[in-house]
């Protein structure tokens, strides 16, 4: 009987030395052959540095993406002929109004932007405003001058404060813009809204003059929404910053 219950014993102690054996070779093999987990959430977002590249990509219309000229130009082109559509036999006496932002949708400050690598710098960005070197959005242009023809009023609403006003509209003739009703800079009492805010004010404002805004064009949401809205409104891509 002594015998015979010594060997479920002895087979008992060498079983949890079997077990780490065979967990210390699976843990070899692991080691031998690293899995990679690709859907950790540390990885959910992109990494900034490729997102900028991207964004330089874009704008170079070298990328998978797309191309930002072609982007803007289909938008130009599809206000334009909303513009044609809707001007066109509109009655007599109406007042009918365009309203434009100007950065990012007349001007590119793409320069000043991939110089400061797509963070605000407000140092730089007052320079370069203040150097009025910006060219013209090219479809922007050719919406502008198809309003003029069509006897629709051009009011630029912009985010730049009032003490810009000089260099904004030295950058705008330059790049071939002129004869709008009106440019409405940012006031100071309104530096504390957001961008909604302000411009849904300032196109009130414009409607209680008696304009009918059938068209408004931007490249933030913000240029575009909150009440009153125009008829249309056509909203260019903008990948390099945000404005609520």
């Amino acid at each position: 009987m002594k015998k015979s219950l010594a060997i479920p014993v002895a087979f008992l102690a060498f079983t949890p030395w079997l077990a780490a054996a065979q967990q210390a070779t699976a843990a070899a093999k692991t080691l031998a052959h690293p899995v990679f987990v690709t859907d950790a959430a540390a990885e959910r977002i992109e990494n900034i540095d490729l997102l900028k590249k991207e964004l330089r990509a874009y704008h170079d219309c070298t990328c998978k993406y797309g191309c930002y000229t072609h982007d803007l130009d289909t938008q130009a082109n599809r206000a334009i002929a909303f513009l044609r559509r809707r001007a066109t036999g509109h009655r007599t006496g109406q007042k009918l109004a365009m309203i434009l932002d100007i950065d990012e949708t007349a001007l590119s400050n793409y320069q000043e932007l991939a110089s400061s690598d797509f963070t605000f710098n407000k140092p730089a960005f007052d320079a370069w405003a203040d150097s009025a070197k910006a060219p013209a959005i090219a479809g922007t242009v050719r919406l502008f001058n198809e309003a003029k023809r069509l006897g629709v009023a051009v009011f630029f609403i912009t985010g730049r404060a009032e003490d810009e006003r000089t260099v904004t509209e030295r950058n705008l003739r330059a790049a071939g813009i002129n004869g709008w009703q009106q440019l409405i800079m940012r006031p100071a009492e309104m530096m504390g809204k957001t961008a909604t805010e302000y411009k849904s004010a300032e196109r009130a404002r414009i409607a209680g003059e008696g304009y009918t805004m059938i068209l408004s064009v931007g490249d933030q949401w913000s240029d575009l929404r909150g009440a009153p809205e125009a008829e249309f409104n056509v909203k260019y891509p903008n990948p390099f910053y945000f404005l609520p």
